[in-house]
């Protein structure tokens, strides 16, 4: 059979890890920045940009898809080539795939620190860019099957599984959960509302993490971690149970996000039965690589490349035993809206992402430049500094979300709250304080690993076409004896991407579809009204200023939950919301009943200056609102947006009527300030924010009581108040 030579692309894993070392230190420094603003407010500066609301996205999008997306593709384009025997399908659209990757992580960035933010966490994005991701997202996947198609060798590794996967899920879960209607160039509303936007959002953000930060680094880790360690995979047969229960039952999950809110309650069942299942294939997959080094133990005290790989492994079997665990309910009403799920996520990002990444840059750039690694001995140094800052940033926030939860939960002997919410705040600011310590050393381990891969590139030379040669695969591939059925898979790549869309499509079918058409999922309540105008604009800028990262808008069925913010949540609250905003981390307290519990001097003040209002708040001044101009010209394709999307303002009400009852809420606000010696002012957007917290649970106090008590699980009964 005649040999063919050939050569492989390593310009552009070049520069996809050239981007992979950028991004980590800017995705870092944001997320510090954001880690300190929490005991600092001073750090928020008294601008737009630099606020917790607005660093807080930045930070968590550059770390996923700038940082760990830039690093998938720059191990999927060295590790596809070399196991496909071939060079990638097209360098121009490799080219267009590296551009237009970093020009959406650019654009992002900037919109997103001017405030242009869906507000739907990990899809912040606003929908031009939304269609950019998926061209790009495209053009990956034709690059990718491309070369998959033309490749010279039949088997199809594990890796290249995984890699199926998590193109054909991520396109999937991205397109659903961008569906949105346009207002304008950087503003739309979510399609879906309330409850369904929940669970659509929960859908993503759950499965965003299982098939873009899980699932590509499985497949890099079934290709690196044997290079590295120079030995086979421990077992064939557990990566393919592992593959496909892992894609299959995943999907399922993300219910478990929603634990004890409006949700219907057989949807988060069926999220906490998937979530422990997915703690066979997890641990599966975790065994499989530990078990891939035995016998080479000694290598891994000497090589920095293993030691990476090793703890990367070890904290993604944390991670994935911890998430099934947090998926209970008793466990559930204690970790959520705390700081115990931040140190979770974190211990998947630092030590799952993170290390997994460093690993790989540490053997792959010697490799690329033909040279040795600089010093083995400032790897080890990174290593360490890397280790200590993961337990640094991870145990002070698991004992800020126990403490968190005991003293929300905390009554005093006459049955009243212990504590004030702003006391579960100070009182765990030391935390916060160790937590940031421990970024910190985080980021000097990756500064420590730049220098000495910069120095490892000066000393080689860069390889950027690597000759290779191999026979091409022949027409028919042959057969010997019965086919096992998997083998069959494996050499059909269109095959394989079709079977892993169903096994991904199955759960998020059953879970999405009955939400949307079956009514009693989501009873109705005649009290709940759309927002006004006025209210419609305070929203927008609500979400503008990223106060949802803060504060939830759902009171759980729990004693001290109804005792601090009033009656429990219910599904026909949201109807109207586009989007949710529910919440999934409190900072800050629960604004579900805000609505008239202060007057509007308070939050006019409450805005301006924090701490004068709630001494010792954490919260940063929002002083910009009080002088901008409210744009009012956005109000009539606001309000038509919303009857597109079903809210039923009258016909003609967004011409006619919008601005007119705009301005006469205004005055009303406006009015009450006055008398408060607060002269605000007309068209400003802080009347609008005033206006929408005053409505905050309004509608749900006018309805009628709730017939049927509910239990909370400690099993008291809990009425409507």
């Amino acid at each position: 059979m005649q040999i063919e030579k050939f050569y492989y692309d390593n310009k552009t894993v070049k520069w996809f890890g050239y981007a992979t070392m950028f991004w980590s230190i800017v995705g870092m420094l944001a997320g510090l920045w954001a880690a300190i603003a929490l005991y600092y407010p001073a750090l928020n500066l008294g601008i737009p940009a630099t606020t917790f609301g607005r660093m807080r996205p930045v930070h968590t999008n550059a770390v996923i898809f700038a940082f760990v997306g830039n690093g998938i593709f720059m191990g999927v384009y060295y590790s596809l080539q070399r196991l496909c025997k071939t060079r990638m399908f097209s360098d121009v659209l490799s080219k267009v795939h590296f551009w237009g990757w970093q020009l959406i992580i650019v654009i992002g960035a900037i919109t997103l620190w001017a405030g242009k933010t869906t507000g739907k966490e990990y899809a912040e994005l606003e929908w031009p860019i939304d269609i950019a991701i998926a061209i790009v997202w495209i053009i990956f996947g034709i690059n990718m099957f491309g070369t998959i198609i033309r490749r010279r060798e039949s088997h199809i590794y594990v890796a290249i599984w995984f890699y199926i996967a998590t193109w054909v899920t991520v396109a999937m879960l991205h397109i659903v959960n961008s569906v949105e209607l346009p207002v304008s160039m950087w503003k739309s509303y979510s399609w879906y509302a309330g409850v369904q936007d929940a669970l659509v959002q929960w859908w993503y953000g759950h499965n965003a993490v299982a098939f873009f930060l899980t699932t590509p680094y499985l497949g890099l880790m079934y290709y690196f971690l044997p290079k590295a360690a120079n030995r086979p995979i421990y077992s064939y047969r557990l990566s393919i149970i592992h593959f496909w229960a892992l894609i299959f039952i995943y999907i399922w999950a993300g219910p478990h996000h929603l634990l004890y809110t409006a949700l219907p309650d057989w949807a988060q069942s069926l999220g906490v039965v998937f979530s422990i299942m997915l703690i066979a294939p997890s641990w599966g997959g975790m065994l499989n690589g530990l078990f891939t080094l035995r016998g080479a133990w000694d290598k891994v005290k000497e090589e920095p490349v293993l030691k990476f790989l090793v703890v990367a492994i070890t904290c993604y079997g944390m991670a994935t035993f911890e998430g099934p665990m947090l998926s209970l309910k008793n466990v559930n009403a204690i970790s959520h809206f705390t700081d115990w799920t931040i140190a979770h996520v974190h211990i998947g990002a630092l030590g799952w992402n993170g290390f997994l990444t460093f690993g790989v840059l540490y053997w792959l750039i010697p490799r690329m430049w033909n040279t040795s690694l600089y010093s083995k001995k400032l790897a080890g140094t990174h290593f360490w500094i890397g280790t200590i800052g993961i337990v640094l940033y991870a145990i002070p926030l698991y004992w800020a979300g126990f403490t968190q939860s005991m003293m929300w939960k905390s009554f005093t002997d006459e049955g009243q709250l212990k504590f004030q919410f702003l006391e579960t705040v100070t009182h765990i600011i030391p935390m916060y304080v160790t937590r940031s310590i421990g970024g910190a050393l985080y980021i000097i381990g990756a500064l420590i690993m730049i220098y000495n891969l910069r120095k490892t590139i000066k000393k080689g030379s860069f390889i950027a076409d690597e000759a290779a040669e191999a026979a091409p695969l022949p027409e028919k591939i042959p057969t010997h004896g019965r086919t096992y059925w998997h083998r069959w898979i494996e050499r059909r790549p269109m095959q394989m991407l079709v079977f892993s869309l169903i096994a991904v499509a199955i759960g998020g079918m059953i879970e999405l579809i009955p939400t949307f058409l079956v009514k009693s999922n989501i009873p109705t309540i005649t009290s709940v009204k759309p927002y006004t105008p006025l209210e419609l604009h305070g929203r927008d800028i609500y979400i503008r200023e990223g106060c949802y990262l803060c504060h939830s808008q759902m009171v759980r069925p729990f004693r001290d939950e109804v005792a601090r913010y009033g009656e429990y949540s219910k599904a026909g609250e949201f109807v109207y919301d586009h989007p949710f905003q529910w919440g999934s981390k409190r900072t800050g307290p629960d604004l579900a009943r805000e609505g008239g519990k202060y007057p509007d001097s308070w939050h006019y003040n409450h805005m301006m200056d924090p701490s004068s209002m709630s001494p010792g708040s954490i919260m940063p001044s929002y002083v910009w609102l009080l002088d901008r101009e409210l744009d009012t010209s956005r109000t009539e394709s606001m309000i038509r947006a919303m009857r597109r999307l079903g809210v039923p303002y009258p016909d003609g009400y967004a011409v006619s009527q919008a601005n007119k009852d705009l301005a006469a809420q205004e005055v009303a606000i406006d009015t009450a300030l006055k008398a408060d010696k607060i002269h605000a002012g007309r068209n400003k957007e802080i009347v609008a924010l005033i206006a929408y917290l005053q409505r905050l649970g309004k509608d749900i106090k006018a309805a009628p009581k709730e017939q049927t008590a509910m239990k909370d699980p400690e099993g008291r009964a809990i009425m409507g108040n």
